[in-house]
């Protein structure tokens, strides 16, 4: 069987099965990056700094565990939809807070 086609698209993009080094890394701040923006748009809250440290810090022992799972899963895009879909639902809030003041 080959490997290559159970590959998801961004370790089949980064390559992994050929670089596994350079590619893993790649798809780990892949992850990580996207893991980062979903938490920004969707749950964080203004924490203290040491709180958001152990968040951050939990967020990136957690993208070292999905990277794993990210090979022939698709973690990467899976967090691609999340944030688009959250990024359309920001920019709709502030539409529709910004029709609100107008109005007043």
């Amino acid at each position: 069987m080959d490997v290559t086609q159970r590959l998801s698209f961004f370790a089949s993009l980064y390559r992994v099965d050929e670089n596994p080094d350079t590619g893993m890394w790649l798809l780990y701040f892949t992850i990580l990056g996207l893991s980062i923006l979903v938490y920004k748009l969707g749950f964080a809250l203004k924490l203290p700094i040491l709180k958001s440290v152990v968040i951050y810090l939990f967020l990136a022992f957690g993208s070292t565990v999905l990277t794993f799972l990210g090979i022939f899963l698709p973690v990467g895009e899976g967090l691609v939809v999340a944030a688009l879909i959250l990024i359309i639902y920001k920019i709709r809030l502030h539409r529709s807070k910004q029709a609100e003041s107008s109005e007043s």
